[in-house]
């Protein structure tokens, strides 16, 4: 049996509160329940923290399944102090941190735009390339009633925004869902420890929020938007994008991201076309 997260080791500097449950239908809809109920009970930032998740749900409404003890199932409250019109940068920083706290001991991740993080595979996989996914990223902003209070009151506080993490330690590849994803162990990574990568992880989504809120929100100033491309296995590759609702697909090279963390592709006949959602598939 794989050991539980060790509680006497998640101290997490910045963090108001870490809380470790057994099992989560989904982490994230439990917090943002949570949060909503109660939100004085999880000032930000805080995470929620599951052993074993058995419905969690990617982006477009995906599944997200693992072993019991044997990935990271996390959900972090934040109150980005940016303008609301950045939050699309939020699962880029996150995977920005994922790649900080997982890269080490000579394994380098990578970030696939808009909310994975890949490791580097021995052969190309489709839509991939020479990666595997090894974690995926959610961000949900939590849907709160607005506060009535005086004139002159103190301002609201920002908005909540959960950002769940999935993250694949010490999975063997029977143990994984599809071919294409990977786990830490499997990549190669020295002693696999859960607690210590949840530690280090959660220490770096919190310096990267706090450098872009120091920013405004401005990706450029904080040095954020150079760090993200510098790990981008996207940017400068040629990629089909699927668009969400089935408004079609769009084929070129990812030259670059918006203002808001929207990708930008430039297609065979020179048109450069944004990006703001769908899934992006790595061609070579």
């Amino acid at each position: 049996m794989r050991p539980s997260l060790y509680l006497d080791r998640l101290t997490v500097p910045g963090f108001a509160r870490v809380e470790v449950v057994e099992t989560s239908p989904s982490t994230n809809a439990e917090l943002v329940a949570a949060v909503r109920a109660d939100p004085a009970a999880w000032p930000a930032p805080s995470a929620l923290v599951a052993e074993e998740q058995t419905a969690g749900r990617g982006r477009a409404g995906r599944s997200w399944q693992t072993p019991p003890r044997a990935g990271l199932t996390v959900s972090v409250l934040l109150r980005p102090r940016v303008p609301a019109e950045t939050l699309g940068w939020l699962p880029l920083l996150a995977g920005l941190a994922v790649v900080r706290a997982v890269s080490d001991g000579g394994v380098t991740a990578a970030v696939k735009w808009p909310n994975d993080v890949l490791l580097p595979a021995d052969d190309a996989a489709a839509g991939l390339g020479p990666y595997r996914k090894v974690a995926g990223i959610l961000a949900e902003v939590v849907p709160e009633a607005p506060a009535a209070g005086p004139a002159g009151a103190a301002p609201a506080p920002a908005p909540a925004v959960v950002l769940g993490i999935g993250l694949n330690v010490s999975q063997s590849a029977e143990e994984l869902p599809v071919p294409t994803a990977t786990s830490l162990a499997l990549a190669g990574y020295p002693r696999p420890d859960r607690t210590d990568v949840l530690v280090r992880m959660l220490g770096e989504v919190h310096a990267v929020v706090r450098r872009w809120e120091d920013a405004g929100g401005d990706v450029v100033a904080a040095g954020l938007l150079a760090e993200y491309a510098a790990v981008s296995a996207t940017l400068g590759t040629r990629v089909r994008a699927e668009l969400a609702g089935d408004a079609g697909v769009l084929e070129g090279e990812a030259v670059g991201l918006d203002e808001s963390g929207a990708l930008r592709i430039r297609t065979d006949a020179g048109e450069e076309r944004t990006v703001t959602a769908g899934d992006v598939w790595h061609l070579r």
